[in-house]
């Protein structure tokens, strides 16, 4: 048995409608900050169980419902979710070493798709808001289970 989890970040108000044919199967979603507001997570909800933290553009009202940084255990891995801006520009490198202890980091801020393999498996879903820096908008789904931790980006419609 194994456990889907959608990730996602940098929604910045805006839920795309592809998010909820991405996030179809998934058992948990963790949002990796600036979301942009509560009714974005009100929506994934509607999907899955929803963990999430704050980015720095969110505003104060949802920083004091939301944490800078969570700690999960899902599927016996330590899991780490924090947008990374507090680390300037978050690279996986600058994420192990502030988080040594972690099996998986998630983060946001930079808005680039990363799958990092060395160490602690690092994963950057992109941001799946409106579309910047001629980046295609993202996600991705993390599965989990017995011997398996798999990644995949999925490409969202522009």
């Amino acid at each position: 048995m194994s456990t889907r989890i959608g990730l996602i970040s940098d929604t910045h108000g805006l839920l795309r409608p592809g998010v909820f044919d991405a996030f179809r199967d998934v058992d948990h979603i963790l949002h990796a900050g600036d979301v942009g507001g509560q009714d974005i997570l009100v929506e994934l909800g509607t999907i899955a169980p929803v963990e999430a933290v704050f980015g720095n553009t969110d505003d104060w009202a949802l920083r004091s419902s939301l944490a800078a940084e969570r700690s999960l255990e899902i599927e016996g891995r330590r899991i780490v979710l924090v947008h990374g801006d507090a680390l300037g520009s978050p690279t996986p490198a600058r994420l192990r070493a502030a988080w040594p202890d972690a099996d998986i980091i998630v983060y946001g801020h930079t808005h680039v798709q990363t799958i990092d393999r060395e160490g602690a498996l690092t994963i950057n879903p992109g941001a799946a808001g409106p579309a910047r820096f001629r980046l295609m908008p993202s996600v991705a789904i993390l599965t989990l289970g017995d011997g398996v931790e798999d990644v995949k980006s999925v490409d969202l419609v522009r």
